[in-house]
C-alpha cells in the first residue's frame, strides 16, 4: 500500500501495531489507543508520511473506543471509505500513505 517509502525502513521505524494499522488495514482494540481520551490541542498527523490529517478542534467522543473526528483537514488529500468489517460502519481515512479510522 505504501508507495515511495522503503518498506524495510518503515517496518523498523513503526511499532508492530502501527505497521498493522497503517499497512495491513488493521485496527487497535477499542478503548486502548493513546489518542482515544486525548484532548490536547493540536493536529493529528500520519505516522508514516507526516501528512496533517485532523485538527483536535473537530475531535469528539463517539463512545466507540476510537478517536472520532467531524472532518478532515484537506479533503483533496484524503479518501474516505466505509468499513463495516467490525460490525459497525466506520469511515476509514486513507491518506496517500496510510489508513486510520475516523
Amino acid at each position: 500500500m505504501t508507495t515511495g517509502i522503503d518498506k524495510e525502513e518503515l517496518r523498523k521505524r513503526l511499532t508492530p501495531l502501527q505497521w498493522h494499522v497503517t499497512q495491513e488495514k488493521g485496527t487497535e482494540r477499542p478503548f486502548t489507543g493513546a489518542y482515544n481520551k486525548c484532548y490536547e490541542k493540536g493536529t493529528y498527523t500520519c505516522v508514516v508520511c507526516g501528512q496533517e490529517l485532523f485538527s483536535s478542534d473537530t475531535k469528539y467522543d463517539s463512545g466507540c473506543g476510537w478517536p472520532a473526528f467531524n472532518e478532515v483537514l484537506d479533503q483533496g488529500r484524503i479518501k474516505l471509505t466505509k468499513d463495516v468489517s467490525h460490525g459497525k460502519q466506520v469511515r476509514r481515512s486513507q491518506s496517500t500513505k496510510m489508513f486510520t479510522d475516523v
